[in-house]
Parts: C-alpha cells; structure tokens; sequence
C-alpha cells in the first residue's frame, strides 16, 4: 500500500474531519492487523501502510479512515498505547494531520474537547448542561454574554473529558445547536467579548524565564489591593500563582488557618483559572496570620506563592476602628515573627504551625527512593516524557523516576517542553509508564510513552541541532 489512498478519494480523507487516525507502529505490523484491532470501534473505510519507496518495507506508520469522527475518537482513546500483537511495540494513536490543522493531535488535545454551539438566549448554564450531558461527562459549560448587560449572547461552550464524547455531541444533537469544535483559545478572534475582564494574551505566560510554570501572572481584576506597609489589614486576601492550582488544593491550604469563610478560584469565561483566588476569613487575625505564612511560600515547590490583603468593604475610617485593627495585626505579627513559644503574646485557639509541604507533590501512590544504575550501564528501554505546562526541574524528575528502579539518567530537550528517562532495565521503565502517565507532579502534567529506538543508519542528512 502507499502513504495514501487512490486519487479520486483523496478528497474525502477528512469527511467529516477528525475521521482519520495516524498510527505509530512497530514495523512488522501488518494491515489485516491494524483491521482487525480498529474494527471494533467502527466502520473502517481504509488502511494504508506507509511503506518505503525502494525496499518496499513498512515505515511503522498508518492511516485508518472511519465513517465517523466519534469512531476515530474512541479507537484513539482505547487504542493508544496498546500492544497488537505480543512481542512488538506499544502502538501510539493521534488524529491524523488535516487540511485545517497543523499537526497531529492526541486523546488529551484540548481542541477536540471543547465545542460551541448556539442555544437559546433563555437557556441558563444548567440548561445547556442538561441538554448535553447525555452524550458524555461534562467538565463544564460556559454561556457567552453580553459583558455590558449580562444578557446571553445566544452561544455557548461544552467542554467533554473525553474527545470522543464531544463529537458524539456534534454528530447527534439536535442540527438548530449547529454544533462545531470549538477554536483554539490561543486565536485572539473576539477575545474582547468572550474574555471575563483578562485577555487571552494573558496566558502566554509572561516573560518570566526564570520560572518553571507557564502560567499568568495574577490579575486581581475590580479587587483593590491594599498596602499593608500603611496599615491597610483586612480580612480579605487575593493569592497569585503561576502554578495551575485546583479549588480543592487553595482550598485546603488556607483551610490550615482556622477562620475561613470562603475560598474562590477565579475563573475566566471559559471556566480557565486566572491564576489567583479570593479567600475571606472570619477575623482579622486570622487573615493577618494567613498573610505573613504564605506570602512567598513555595507550593508546589518551585512556584512561589503571592498572597496580599484586598479591600473587604468594611468602613475602618474611624480612628478607634483603625486602632483595633493595628492592634490585632501587632499581636498577629508577633506571633509569626516570635514564633509559638513567645511568652507575650498568646496564640488563638486553634491555630496549628503549617508544616512543610513535600518536595513532590503529587496523587501518585509513589514508591521508596532507589539508587540510580551505574552512569555506564547499558540501556535497555527509554522513556519519553512531554510536560504540560512546562518541564520540571532535574532533580525533581529524577527524585521521580528513580523510585520505579535501574534508572541510568534524565535528560531534558533544551528549548522543548520534552525530555527522555533511561533505564537499565525494561519492566522498571514500564512500571513507570504505567504509573506516572497522565499524573501531575508539582503541577505539571506528564504524557509518558515509551520513546522510538534510536536508529543505527539513516539515509537522511543528519540534523546539525
């Protein structure tokens, strides 16, 4: 077979769109058993083995054509990393590359997630996830409006976990929603009217070289940030972060201090995180205890946390409301600075030092520190890894990926957001892959595949980089 199929059905390669898959295979895989495997999902409409001109011999790459987006999208979901035929290589499964896209994309590629639809300008967010949700698990739904009048714009978002329930979605709603995926949100098309107070340009990360975390730098928006240099305490903090931090983790943080009445992420209109959060507590020590603990607290580590006091609407104009207060931000004070055992100031009920947070934050179930194999050890398996924001550190990757044993060393890709973990020994490295692919540590999340061979000969001119 070639690369692609007859002439006069190259127009219909992406009809519908996202139809097509691309397959990374070993060599040795055949057509009939790439057939085989993917018929389940569907109707197939085509395989092609991409096979070298001159010898004839597959490449270890395929196409596989369905009749439908969602068949394609569900074989990509079961099939990635999956062994077809005992003895070879995990296979690696993307949406092919078409006309309208730029590369190929994967099973946790955000652009297949997300569509837009036009609904009714009555219909509330519970509207539209009710109406929807029978096509899969929704992550959440956003309603466009009208950032003058807060009346609905009549459009709105869908964001599945899952791509193949999103193009279920659009295959099978009702045809007046006209259904579509949604475009990127790095394309600045009416970010004006779509954006919650923050741009889309604000998620470019800054220019911030120095920091591991692309993420924004925090807007705290209609909030006023108050100088406590000048006495201004209040109960009220906004907290900034680079990190991509969960409700529930700011949540439990500021929960440490006993007081707190209420913990926001803020969010812009598509559900996103701007990278701060609002957190009130009950009392002003608290909120003043809270501050001088977090403030340039590094959680997870690496990511400095920035924690200042906003207005909380109380009137403290009056010279005795205004004592009261520097009164119990002193003794607060004191009590960070002195430490628990200061004699002239008692600390509040309740209160608990925060002790420090582990180097490794994660929700992986992580195993003992093993030594590393010898620097000279010969390799046996290679690991590849993509990070999602950003790489972690060296010394963090490598406190990781010791723990499943053998490991040779770690090396990240300069200038890539991609790096490889050798191994010495092939069941450490799959036990690693099977444990740390998908999972977040210290807020960065990893793909973890196992990397192609590196080839012995090649007939194409070396790259110079």
């Amino acid at each position: 077979m070639e690369e692609y199929p007859p002439k006069q059905s190259t127009e219909n390669l992406d009809d519908p769109p996202n139809s097509r898959l691309f397959v990374v295979t070993s060599r040795s895989i055949t057509e009939d058993e790439l057939r085989d495997s993917f018929s389940v999902f569907g109707d197939i409409q085509g395989v092609w083995v991409v096979k070298d001109k001159q010898t004839k011999e597959s490449k270890g790459i395929s196409y596989v054509k369905f009749a439908r987006s969602s068949q394609a999208c569900l074989a990509m979901e079961e099939m990635h990393g999956k062994v077809l035929v005992e003895g070879t290589k995990p296979i690696k499964v993307f949406i092919a590359q078409s006309r309208s896209s730029t590369r190929h994309r994967d099973v946790e590629d955000e652009e297949l997630t997300r569509i837009f639809v036009m609904i009714p300008k009555t219909f509330s967010e519970e509207d539209l996830k009710n109406t929807f949700k029978e096509y899969g698990e929704i992550e959440y739904c956003v309603i466009i409006k009208n950032k003058s009048t807060g009346e609905s714009k009549g459009l709105g978002y869908v964001r599945y976990y899952k791509p193949s329930q999103a193009a279920l979605a659009i295959e099978n709603c009702d045809k007046t929603y006209r259904a579509i995926l949604a475009e990127p949100r790095t394309k600045s098309t009416a970010s004006e009217d779509y954006s919650g107070g923050t741009t889309r340009g604000d998620y470019a990360g800054g220019g911030d070289s120095m920091n591991q975390y692309a993420f924004p730098v925090a807007d705290p928006g209609n909030y006023q940030v108050m100088d406590f240099r000048s006495g201004d305490f209040t109960r009220c903090l906004m907290m900034s972060t680079r990190a991509a931090l969960t409700q529930e983790q700011i949540f439990a943080l500021f929960d440490i201090i006993p007081g707190m009445e209420y913990c926001e992420l803020q969010r812009d209109a598509y559900g996103i995180s701007k990278g701060h959060a609002l957190i009130r507590y009950s009392n002003l020590g608290s909120a003043v205890y809270a501050k001088e603990k977090l403030n340039g607290f590094e959680y997870p580590p690496g990511n400095r946390l920035s924690v200042n006091f906003v207005d909380d609407g109380e009137d403290r104009s009056s010279p005795v409301g205004r004592m009261a207060m520097q009164f119990v931000a002193a003794q607060m004070m004191n009590v960070v600075w002195n430490g628990p055992s200061s004699s002239q100031v008692m600390k509040p009920p309740g209160f608990s030092t925060i002790s420090p947070m582990p180097r490794i934050q994660t929700d992986v179930n992580l195993p003992p520190l093993k030594k590393l194999a010898p620097p000279d050890s010969k390799t046996k398996e290679r690991l590849f890894v993509v990070f999602s924001p950003s790489p972690l550190p060296l010394d963090v990757l490598e406190d990781v990926f010791c723990r499943y044993g053998s490991l040779i060393e770690v090396h990240l890709v300069p200038g890539r957001k991609v790096g490889y973990m050798k191994y010495a020994d092939k069941q450490c490295a799959d036990d690693a892959m099977a444990a740390l692919h998908g999972r977040f540590i210290n807020g960065v999340k990893l793909k973890v595949m196992l990397a192609d061979p590196p080839r012995e000969e090649s007939h194409k001119r070396p790259r110079t980089y």
